[in-house]
């Protein structure tokens, strides 16, 4: 292997470590530590992702998707990486990523966003301190010529419509990155995705590029135990793929394969390998490294074809779920069960890497849309044993009111092991997408949602823009920004735990409005694109169609510009209609008192809290009171001043017990103000 590494004094060759094994197998106890520590650099960020065959959606289009699920520091902006012509000879520098933000920094990649920062300004100049550029660990050789694509912390989409979503999975062996001490490996995920959209046309050329520059230059995973390996779904225009991969037993290489989903299936990923027996005779259904059978048989986990048959990929090379039973199949089951419940895949299992219950891949009830993946993408199990917000094991943790959220352990967790279902919809999610790659109007459009998608709105982006607005490319969790998207979304989820059962409802009406606007909204530009290009007959140059697309970008903008600004105003109307406890719907819903469930209040033991009164209430009527028909104590007789009030003096009888104490009438009137109030309503009724 021959790189080109920043940090070459300071690596030492070591072999990659399997971090748990099938059956016995070495352990070096010092790669071990420095793969926790790197895991504190590079966390585990627990992905979802869906796959959808272009006969499978409504359009014909392609679809993958992911969501970011950090835990509130995994850098949430969108840029635009431009395309680029280089010198011949030149070379690809590569960095580590930690993934949180900042993810990079530095001149060498071309993208202001990224350039380094003024992160602590002093009135003193000589005191102010600039964010350091980040020091390639190591550079691979450059090609003529690099697409522009979209990028968050992977890459999302490039010009050729090539779409990549990302799952970090367990797997057996673990590499040490370059730069660091021992460090055998050039590329991580990240770089291997942005490879990928600088340098491939079609998502089969995407996953040989990764593939074939892992063996070269070495692979290396998160860094724990449970995220040393990683499966991406990979997409064009034509073709959707699944992709594992994880480091070899040296460190230097890697091990990956990759299985083609038909046109009329679906496919989820969910931090663990879906990828069962391989056939490397089918090279139009799958794609993979020797060394998938060849370390195989030299461990001796399988035999040859005849003696065991096909290679089951996931068996050998995963190392099953991580954090907890059911932390990834529950996803699969949820995801299956919202678009295909006909097939009523179980719910449970004994081991999921063992024992496959579910498909690698399964045919849809019905085509889905982009549509679908979101609402998929917000999906917390709603109306079954699952719900984070209402089923009967759930509820009391989802509190009065159904908040999904399960925040991360702390202290408490500590003294109470246990753990919460992991759904799809998340609160601490960065960012979420969905790429739909299309044969129509301008290609394929990435509908990026910041912060968690239950808050959040999907928004369309087209890798031709010229930039991506400030408001997508630069906010992220160390500082709130009104001005973007992410706080816009992030401030939505947050401040409808105050009432989440009740605010769902109007967070869910505001992101239906929005996301079917856009979707209209990607449709005339399509036509008014499709329109130009019709007439010109195929004869335009850039020229010609600029005008054109300078009009799809400004509508396109617009379109972001009001979705931030309706984020915002949706946080204040959450605020304003349910402060305090109270449903205020103006003008003649205000201040409505709606309480606390009763479920709830039999829970918290409401009924066991403080007695009435102990003492009777005698208040309130508005005339006096006459206590005794012959009082000798100087108690006046009732009607004083108004002798002859017959009336008066027989409704008092009326009220009298045998023991001439005076029973109140609770159908008497108000007094004080509340008599004017009820007055005043039952005269604004009459008229």
């Amino acid at each position: 292997m021959k790189v080109s590494s920043a940090f070459t004094n300071n690596t030492h060759s070591a072999a990659a470590v399997p971090v748990r094994a099938p059956m016995k197998r070495p352990i070096l106890f010092l790669c071990l530590l420095l793969l926790n520590f790197f895991s504190s650099i590079n966390k585990v960020t627990g992905c979802t992702v869906f796959i959808v065959g272009k006969n499978a959606t409504v359009d014909n289009s392609v679809l993958v998707s992911h969501s970011n699920d950090g835990e509130f520091d995994t850098d949430p902006r969108l840029v635009k990486v431009p395309a680029a012509d280089h010198r011949p000879g030149s070379m690809r520098p590569i960095f580590f990523s930690p993934e949180s933000y900042p993810r990079y920094v530095g001149y060498d990649r071309g993208i202001p966003e990224y350039f380094p920062k003024i992160i602590d300004a002093d009135t003193d100049q000589e005191h102010t301190q600039t964010q350091a550029s980040f020091v390639p660990i190591g550079s691979i050789p450059q090609v003529p010529h690099t697409y522009a694509y979209l990028e968050d912390t992977y890459g999302a989409v490039n010009e050729m419509q090539v779409g990549i979503g990302e799952s970090t999975c367990s797997g057996i062996f673990g590499a040490i990155p370059l730069g660091a001490p021992h460090g055998t490996a050039l590329l991580s995920v990240d770089q291997l995705t942005q490879l990928a959209m600088e340098r491939s046309s079609s998502a089969r050329e995407a996953v040989q590029l990764m593939g074939s520059l892992a063996e070269e230059y070495g692979f290396y995973g998160a860094g724990e135990f449970e995220g040393t390996a990683e499966s991406l779904g990979v997409t064009d225009v034509d073709e959707a793929w699944i992709f594992h991969i994880l480091p070899d037993p040296t460190g230097t290489s890697a091990i990956w394969a990759a299985q083609k989903v038909p046109d009329d299936s679906m496919a989820i990923l969910a931090n663990m390998f879906i990828i069962r027996q391989v056939n490397p005779n089918d090279k139009d259904q799958y794609l993979m490294s020797d060394s998938v059978h060849s370390v195989a048989k030299n461990y001796g986990w399988w035999k040859g074809e005849k003696e065991d048959g096909l290679l089951d990929f996931t068996k050998i090379y995963s190392d099953g779920e991580y954090a907890h039973k059911f932390y990834s199949g529950r996803r699969i089951w949820g995801g299956y069960h919202l678009a295909c419940p006909s097939k009523n895949f179980p719910s449970d299992y004994v081991d999921l890497q063992s024992d496959p219950v579910y498909p690698t891949f399964t045919q849809p009830d019905e085509l889905l849309s982009q549509l679908d993946l979101f609402r998929f993408h917000r999906y917390t199990y709603q109306g079954t044993d699952f719900d984070l917000g209402g089923a009967d094991n759930n509820k009391l943790a989802a509190g009065p009111f159904g908040s999904p959220d399960r925040w991360k352990a702390g202290e408490g967790e500590k003294e109470v092991p246990g753990n919460w279902e992991r759904s799809i919809g998340l609160y601490r999610t960065s960012d979420t997408y969905v790429v739909q790659s299309r044969n129509l109007g301008l290609g394929a459009v990435l509908w990026f949602a910041p912060a968690s998608p239950l808050g959040s709105v999907f928004t369309p982006f087209l890798v031709s823009f010229s930039d991506v607005p400030s408001s997508f490319r630069s906010g992220h969790q160390q500082i709130f920004d009104r001005k973007t998207a992410f706080w816009a979304a992030c401030f939505v989820h947050n401040i409808a735990n105050m009432k989440w059962s009740y605010a769902i409802h109007d967070i869910e009406a505001r992101q239906s409005i929005l996301e079917l606007a856009s979707i209209n909204m990607v449709r005339r530009m399509d036509d008014l694109y499709m329109q130009q290009h019709s007439e010109m007959d195929g004869d335009e140059d850039d020229n010609d169609i600029g005008p054109t697309l300078a009009v799809v970008e400004s509508e396109y903008f617009k379109n972001m510009a009001k979705i931030v600004s309706s984020l915002w105003s949706l946080s204040d109307e959450i605020m304003f209609k349910y402060a305090s406890g109270f449903v205020n719907v103006p003008p003649d819903g205000m201040s409505q008192m709606v309480g606390y469930p009763a479920w709830w209040l039999e829970a918290v033991g409401y009924a066991e809290g403080p007695p009435p009164p102990p003492t009777e209430p005698k208040c309130c009527h508005p005339l006096p009171v006459l206590l005794s028909n012959d009082s000798s104590n100087g108690a006046q007789q009732f009607g004083r001043g108004r002798e002859g009030n017959s009336s008066q003096q027989q409704h008092l009888r009326m009220n009298i017990h045998h023991n001439d104490k005076v029973k109140i009438d609770k159908a008497m009137p108000m007094t004080g103000k509340a008599a004017m109030k009820q007055f005043l309503q039952e005269l604004e009724q009459q008229h």
